[in-house]
């Protein structure tokens, strides 16, 4: 009897000790025991993409397993917004959000996420700032700029890169702010806007700091104001829209890490802090710096504040000027 009891408590331990070993507890301690997929809701080669290349490269160095980079383009990233949403919690499966994800829910009926409750917020990589462009025989100053437009309601015109995009959306705003009515003229991507812009074929065009940064250095074109709260490194002398008389203009195009809702905290923590490290490491600072980005790094909770305001911001916006993509 006493031998049988003995057994028992024996098998009933090893038993515990495997049931332990399968808890979510166990598995959250261990993460990652495997390969994560950071999706992405455009072309390879795009800011977006660079931001989570450069972050996955990092987290596997630092995590020990392959962190792959999966381009999912489609629907103005919602593709791969509702792949992420739509896949379990556990932390293998994360999603590099832009701008494009706060503005979504605002343009489009039924999509399949909503950008506050379907994500748990990572960590906010970058930011870059639309800018108003204009070529450099054109106006001067902002100043001039809206005098013209006041005089001419309406017959001058402003490039993005699409209808519904934080650039579109920047002028928009402008608009709204400075009294004036122009035209929009939407392009299919960020480079045939710059050409028409460049050739004169639009008054101005609002672009972001990503790889335009270069464009104002040499003077192929004039950067009047940075819709933006500070001032742009890259371009110090280029004031912002408040600057200018223009306060509450500022929009972003950004990049951040979101995992699927209710991903336990503590694969969020391990994530957030190896991304905090990425993101002070030199070599990522200078790439994401000469690319025209400010890189931002804060903890979850103020990126989830920061995708509430957005998304309120562009809510109240769009709703203002009756846009949907339907």
């Amino acid at each position: 009897m006493t031998l049988d009891r003995r057994t028992f408590l024996t098998r009933s331990a090893a038993l515990g000790i495997g049931s332990a070993l399968g808890t979510p507890a166990f598995a959250q301690a261990e993460y990652p025991a495997g390969t994560v997929k950071i999706l992405v809701g455009f072309a390879a080669g795009g800011p977006t993409d660079l931001a989570a290349r450069l972050v996955a490269g990092k987290l596997q160095t630092a995590l020990g397993q392959s962190f792959v980079v999966e381009n999912r383009a489609g629907g103005g990233s919602n593709l791969a917004s509702e792949l992420v949403a739509a896949a379990a919690p556990d932390g293998y499966t994360l999603l590099m959000a832009a701008a494009p994800i706060a503005i979504n829910n605002h343009l489009y009926k039924g999509l399949k996420y909503d950008v506050m409750k379907s994500f748990e917020p990572i960590s906010h990589v970058m930011s870059a700032p639309c800018i108003l462009a204009v070529r450099p025989d054109s106006y001067k100053t902002m100043a001039e700029l809206v005098a013209a437009a006041k005089q001419q309601p309406g017959k001058l015109s402003f490039s993005s890169s699409g209808a519904g995009g934080s650039q579109h959306l920047a002028g928009e705003l402008m608009q709204q702010k400075a009294g004036i009515k122009l035209i929009h003229v939407p392009y299919k991507g960020a480079a045939p806007a710059l050409n028409d812009l460049l050739g004169g074929q639009v008054s101005m065009g609002f672009m972001t700091s990503l790889s335009s940064v270069p464009y104002f250095t040499s003077g192929k074109l004039r950067a009047l104001a940075v819709a933006s709260p500070q001032r742009l490194p890259q371009l110090p002398d280029v004031p912002t829209m408040a600057e200018v008389g223009l306060p509450g203009v500022e929009i972003n195009s950004w990049s951040g890490l979101l995992a699927p809702a209710k991903t336990p905290a503590p694969i969020v923590a391990k994530l957030h802090a190896e991304v905090a490290k990425a993101l002070a490491s030199p070599d990522v600072k200078d790439k994401l710096m000469s690319q025209g980005a400010v890189v931002v790094g804060n903890t979850p909770s103020e990126f989830a504040a920061y995708l509430a305001r957005e998304s309120a911001e562009y809510g109240r916006l769009i709703k203002s000027i009756n846009l949907t993509l339907d």
